[in-house]
């Protein structure tokens, strides 16, 4: 069974790769693209790229609300990384009622008009509790009502192999006339390091995206005096390399690796000392550096501008975890038992009702 995928909010392709590289040893379920649309050039150009190269028409680069999505190809599966602005915990955390909270809505409209088989939806981990948990309900409720039985889960991905602790929603969700049920696949016991992940093959100095970063001369001497896995605020800091800043002290700012532990959640920022530094030399990772704790393989290359590919890096799903995600699916529907746990995202008591009731 091919399941051709469609993607809203598709980014520079993580979670594509994650579907296309899905293999459960079976040629007969396998995750074929089918189309995807984001409404930024740079992180189309990336993904027709690296995911659909023979086939870049099928890269709709247009905001999601001119989209006319009724005229799209046939799809048997549903991905959309819905923008997390307002369910982000760094953000204002608005929820539904901000300005991107709604955009969920356009993956719901795609789940009634093409009625896939499964969906997978991603989202930060601030969704579980933004709105006093309001905003979830409300997702998880129009997903249901759309036909499907849910499977939320919150992944910590540092668990299942990607060197960086990163914490996101993903809800599975499965049509309620099949005959299938979903299980989150049980975590790796192994912890992968950041310095496993950057040095473990070395990269190529000409490999693509791998351009540094010029740090000022008071940024390098204040790295220098930040050791592994501290930083501009925990580390012991002469008075004029200190930051004279008032409120919060953010635990990322200045903040180098620990070569140790998985990094740090890799994000789309950069300016203020919100870079990812490294561990041994005082500097900011390059991009293909960052892109190797997301699990980019070097051989992936990000269109546009170095900070423009620094956003798309940040923005994406980690590859690896996807991957794994999608291979369970792809078990579930082919009856291939695997090891798994209970999602540790409970739904609402009437909901359950419904989703059990099917």
């Amino acid at each position: 069974m091919r399941f051709r995928l469609g993607e809203l909010f598709c980014g520079p392709g993580g979670l594509a790769l994650g579907a296309i590289s899905a293999d459960i040893g079976r040629d007969d379920y396998r995750i074929v693209h089918a189309w995807a649309s984001d409404y930024d050039g740079a992180t189309c150009e990336t993904y027709r790229r690296n995911i659909c190269p023979d086939d870049p028409q099928s890269v709709i680069c247009e905001d999601v609300h001119a989209l006319a999505l009724e005229t799209l190809s046939p799809i048997d599966a549903l991905a959309f990384g819905f923008p997390c602005n307002d369910f982000s915990v760094v953000g204002q955390r608005r929820g539904v009622e901000g300005k991107f909270g709604p955009l969920y809505a356009y993956g719901i409209k795609a789940l009634k008009i093409y009625k896939p088989m499964w969906f997978l939806a991603e989202n930060v981990g601030g969704l579980k509790s933004a709105n006093d948990g309001m905003a979830f309900r409300t997702i998880t409720k129009a997903m249901n009502e759309a036909g499907y039985r849910l499977y939320p889960h919150l992944y910590e991905f540092e668990r299942y192999g990607v060197p960086q602790a990163r914490h996101r929603v993903i809800i599975v969700g499965i049509r309620k006339d099949l005959p299938y049920s979903y299980g989150v696949p049980k975590p790796l016991n192994r912890l992968k390091t950041c310095r496993e992940a950057i040095c473990d093959p070395p990269i190529e100095s000409n490999a693509p995206n791998h351009e540094l970063t010029q740090q000022s001369n008071i940024v390098v001497e204040r790295l220098k005096h930040i050791k592994p896995g501290e930083n501009a605020f925990t580390s012991n800091l002469p008075s004029e390399l200190q930051l004279n800043v008032s409120g919060a002290k953010i635990s990322q700012i200045y903040k180098r690796l620990d070569p140790n532990k998985p990094a740090y959640t890799v994000t789309g920022s950069g300016g203020g000392g919100t870079h990812i530094y490294h561990w041994n030399e005082p500097r900011a990772l390059t991009n293909r550096e960052r892109a190797r704790l997301q699990t980019f393989p070097d051989s992936y290359i990000f269109a546009g501008s170095k900070e423009q590919v620094r956003k798309q890096i940040g923005m994406a799903v980690p590859p690896m975890g996807a991957k794994i995600i999608f291979e369970a699916i792809l078990k579930s529907f082919a009856s291939i038992p695997y090891p798994s746990i209970p999602i540790n995202m409970p739904i609402s008591e009437d909901l359950i009702c419904k989703i059990i009731g099917g």
